[in-house]
């Protein structure tokens, strides 16, 4: 365990980074436009359950200054972020006539950094309201109010004329404000309606409950309603540029871009991709249509060199300008392919293995907004520091900074569509709002290279037409891969049969995930190993995990024994990505390897981070399969340095070592000797036959190894079927039923062994050596 703060260094989330000139952006906005509300400078947040690094550098009235939409930037835009006056009412009453409450904007009132912190229920409506004023210099222009997201259902009124309403939490939008400006100040209300997981709509994790810590709430967590990313102003042309969708093509070096605009039909636009200020390709095209730029001798974007290209797009009437916007974009592809004959996804043409962890994006203060720009990077980064490639962003959708920081940072991303409520059919009317949220975000976020893969749906959470979506997704966004439903063997989901991969989860794993004709094998969750960290707890005590460790080094130990055997054995057999459950804990989920707070990496980094490395370069360079020869007899000899002498023999059925030599009787040798069979679970491994007993078979029953005589059980063939993996100077034998578990001898009995298991057979002592047999001739042909 290591706490954040070392000395003599800064801390990690402090540490300067690069970065490009449309970060700078944000100096030049005007934070704070107009007029904070009454009662500000009395103004406090509520003590939050647990502070994070981040927690008390919020500014009262400027949170989030930052340039909001990275992929789309214009100098002059100005931020409401801060306080706004605040109510809560019912769910179907109008305007209140006082706000008595100031919240702080972008948090949700949940949250201890919003100054309100109070549960919100389906039967209540959320009321915001401020004044501002448009400067002077954006005169001529059109004024637009943008809304990073809201939960959930949001209308908008700019002078006391309505401007527009909204549905959904996760996707953005904005509206033309220009005819209800008054020239002076002016006043926004905003109300929103947010009935979490009782309305049917995509909600993710979120569920009504208290807003302090409490025991229990599962692997849901609290509600986020109302605002919870930046509202901003921004002055465009009336033809102006709305989204610039940027798709890479490395088979003919170029970058294909849709410049999408309004009120901009038949205009023209011209895309200039550039590098260090240098113009690598430029490319007119008109509004709406493909326009292929020239990128010549591209320099890829890959997690290790995740290099950024700028772009500039302007509208044109004619020559002349009429509206420019900046952006970035990376070269990259993303595919499935075979890779050593096996189906797998291909980045950039190339097989690599995605190694990446769950990321819920809760916080303990802000909830579903990170306090800071720095916050919302640190995991992103923590995941760096610890040897990921890859992040499953899970059941939420975050801003647009936060795919920025993982284009920039180098970070594959599967992002999730926000669940619907579990255990319910969605009506009619659900469906049809989820799938459009759906094409919303996809548009919002289809430009960023880190993201490759769109994750559906969930272990069966609101499942519908798994199948059908899973095509109008591919097709909706073609260049990226679709997984159809995450948890095939999970929980009551049915697998649409589609996609470009079949993804289970297993706890703890990693169990067996097999590549089919058509889909690669990935684990879309595993792991979850838990140790609660005094003083890091969200409700001391009420922690849970899907496996409690008893030490740090306990955890340390079982958390790299489970990379290690992805590496060793899931690897070879054709998995090509898997996700551990999870980067943080998240409230009453002690499962993270930092804790809530992200005060505490719980996890030895150096040592995940290599392990993490071997992972990924044993995918680069793959080791020839272990094979062992079938329909042979041969015998085990034990490789541990002073016991090389001792081989693998039954006794009483069960399995012992013990020395064998030419002198030995000939029973010793024939209860040494096993005849190696195809697995009888599974083909690709192989099953011990008895020499001296045929049909009894080698066999783990409550961990102990013993002979046992073939009962056809399914489970009787599963625990009798072992999985050749390489190891120095002979092979190690994982259980097919139980992987990443290996036949071992210790005290010269044999048992089924875990690495960083609690088990007196699991000690971390010669393992490796202890579970390395070296196959030798029979003693007894």
């Amino acid at each position: 365990m290591s706490r954040l703060r070392g000395p003599g260094r800064r801390p990690w989330w402090r540490r300067a980074i690069a970065t490009t000139g449309l970060l700078a952006l944000a100096s030049s906005a005007l934070v704070g436009v107009g007029f904070a509300p009454a009662g500000a400078a009395s103004w406090a947040p509520k003590p939050a359950p647990m502070t994070t690094p981040w927690t008390n550098q919020v500014p009262v009235d400027k949170p989030l200054p930052e340039y909001p939409r990275p992929q789309l930037t214009r100098p002059d835009w100005a931020n409401l972020n801060g306080l706004w006056d605040f109510a809560v009412t019912g769910r179907d009453a109008g305007q209140p006539a006082s706000f008595p409450d100031q919240i702080r904007v972008p948090f949700v009132a949940e949250s201890a950094l919003s100054g309100i912190q109070r549960k919100i229920t389906e039967n209540d409506k959320l009321w915001y309201k401020r004044t501002f004023t448009v400067p002077a210099g954006w005169s001529g222009r059109r004024v637009e109010l943008n809304f990073g997201a809201s939960d959930w259902q949001t209308t908008v009124w700019v002078n006391g004329a309505q401007v527009g309403a909204h549905k959904g939490g996760f996707d953005s939008f904005a509206y033309d404000i220009t005819p209800q400006l008054n020239g002076g100040t002016n006043t926004v209300v905003v109300s929103v309606y947010d009935p979490t997981q009782t309305g049917g709509q995509a909600v993710g994790k979120q569920r009504i409950n208290d807003v302090q810590p409490h025991s229990g709430g599962g692997i849901f967590y609290t509600a986020a309603s109302g605002i919870w990313q930046t509202v901003w102003l921004e002055p465009v042309a009336t033809a102006h540029i709305t989204r610039l969708d940027m798709t890479p093509n490395l088979g003919d070096s170029t970058l294909r871009v849709k410049v999408q605009g309004a009120s901009a039909t038949g205009r023209s636009a011209r895309v200039t991709v550039s590098s260090g200020g240098t113009v690598v390709g430029t490319a007119t095209g008109t509004v709406g249509s493909e326009i292929s730029v020239p990128v010549p001798n591209a320099h890829l974007w890959t997690p290790e060199d995740p290099f950024l290209y700028d772009v500039k797009a302007e509208l044109l009437d004619g020559s002349a300008v009429t509206d420019s916007a900046g952006s970035y974009a990376g070269m990259r592809s993303i595919a499935v392919a075979k890779a050593d004959g096996v189906l797998r996804p291909v980045l950039n043409g190339k097989f690599v293995f995605q190694t990446g962890t769950l990321d819920q994006g809760y916080w303990p203060d802000g909830i579903y907004t990170a306090p800071t720009d720095a916050a919302l990077k640190s995991d992103l980064q923590a995941h760096k520091d610890l040897g990921f490639n890859m992040v499953r962003k899970h059941i939420k959708v975050e801003p647009q900074r936060w795919f920025y920081w993982a284009d920039k940072l180098g970070l594959l991303v599967w992002q999730d569509m926000p669940a619907m409520d579990t255990g319910k059919t969605p009506a009619a009317g659900s469906r049809t709002q989820w799938e459009a949220e759906f094409h919303a975000i996809i548009d919002q976020h289809r430009s960023s290279p880190s993201l490759v893969m769109w994750v559906d749906q969930n272990e069966g959470w609101g499942q519908y037409d798994q199948a059908r979506i899973a095509n109008e997704v591919k097709a909706y966004d073609p260049s990226r891969l679709v997984d159809n439903m995450s948890g095939v063997n999970c929980c009551g989901s049915v697998d649409g049969g589609n996609g470009d991969v079949v993804d289970n989860h297993v706890y703890v794993g990693p169990g067996n995930t097999a590549p089919t004709a058509t889909r690669a094998a990935v684990l879309g969750e595993f792991g979850g190993l838990g140790y609660k960290v005094p003083g890091h707890e969200w409700f001391p005590g009420g922690g849970f995990s899907y496996e409690d460790q008893a030490s740090l080094s306990a955890l340390n130990n079982r958390f790299v024994g489970l990379l290690d055997a992805i590496r060793v054995g899931q690897l070879p057999a054709g998995l090509s990505a898997s996700v551990y459950t999870e980067i943080t804990d998240v409230e009453n989920e002690a499962n993270g390897l930092l804790t809530y707070d992200r005060q505490v990496v719980k996890v030895d980094t150096a040592r995940v981070r290599a392990a993490n490395q071997a992972l990924i370069n044993a995918s680069r360079n793959p080791a020839p399969p272990v094979t062992l020869p079938t329909g042979q007899y041969k015998s085990l000899r034990v490789t541990t340095p002073g016991y090389t002498n001792k081989y693998l023999r039954h006794q009483d059925a069960l399995a012992f070592t013990a020395v064998v030599d030419g002198a030995s009787g000939a029973l010793l040798k024939n209860d040494a000797t096993w005849k190696i069979v195809t697995g009888l679970a599974n083909s690709n491994c192989y099953s011990l036959e008895s020499r001296n007993y045929p049909g009894e078979y080698l066999r783990h029953r409550d961990f102990r190894v013993r002979r046992d005589a073939n009962d056809g059980s399914a489970l009787f063939r599963a625990d009798a079927t072992w999985c050749a993996v390489a190891g120095a100077g002979g092979v190690r034998l994982s259980s097919a039923n139980l992987p990443g578990s290996y036949m071992r001898h210790i005290d010269s009995e044999v048992w089924l062994a875990t690495p960083g298991g609690t088990h007196a057979w699991d000690n971390p002592a010669t393992f490796t050596e202890d579970t390395t047999w070296a196959v030798e001739a029979p003693w007894a042909p």
